[in-house]
């Protein structure tokens, strides 16, 4: 289990490096998916099945839909791909900076320490993830309010940033 989640962390920076590296919207969707899935593995594998669940729902019916859209809008007649050079020199950048903070706190990271939350309560009756959505609903009701206004609040950002030059994303269609 610790190799795969090695092998889903390793993922999960590769694909973090290639939404950052490349100012094409087209070819960063690609990088967004890749990233909402394995960082829903992490969670999964660190025993929130339930929460890794719902956002991957959340975020792929919603966000990813919106920045579709906002894409669509500010279409590019020659988008650059991950092949090209300038594009390429910035994930060398990203790598080297990744692997360089890698480097520097490495002596902290342990082994031992990315088990799978699952694998030490073997005859648990209920899972950690669903006590936790039921807090979530009560105690945190403050807490889903602030994350709508930000969900809504990125939305308006996004759109403002795929504007295009004339006219705005917020034209009709």
């Amino acid at each position: 289990m610790t190799y795969l989640m090695s092998l889903i962390m390793l993922g999960f920076v590769f694909g973090l490096v290639a939404v950052a590296s490349n100012p094409s919207p087209y070819f960063a969707a690609l990088g967004l998916v890749v990233v909402a899935g394995l960082g829903c593995g992490i969670l999964v594998g660190h025993g929130g099945p339930f929460l890794s669940l719902v956002l991957f729902l959340i975020y792929l019916g919603g966000m990813l839909v919106v920045f579709a859209y906002s894409a669509a809008l500010a279409a590019e007649p020659f988008p650059e791909s991950w092949g090209e050079r300038s594009v390429m020199a910035y994930v060398l950048g990203y790598l080297v900076v990744v692997g360089a903070a890698g480097g520097w706190f490495w002596g902290g990271w342990y082994e031992a320490s990315w088990g799978a939350v699952d694998e030490l309560q073997s005859l648990a009756m209920v899972a950690a993830d669903t006590a936790g959505v039921a807090v979530m609903y009560s105690a945190g009701g403050s807490v889903l309010v602030a994350c709508a206004w930000v969900l809504l609040l990125t939305l308006f950002v996004v759109l403002e940033l795929t504007r295009g030059l004339s006219r705005g994303a917020l034209r009709a269609v």
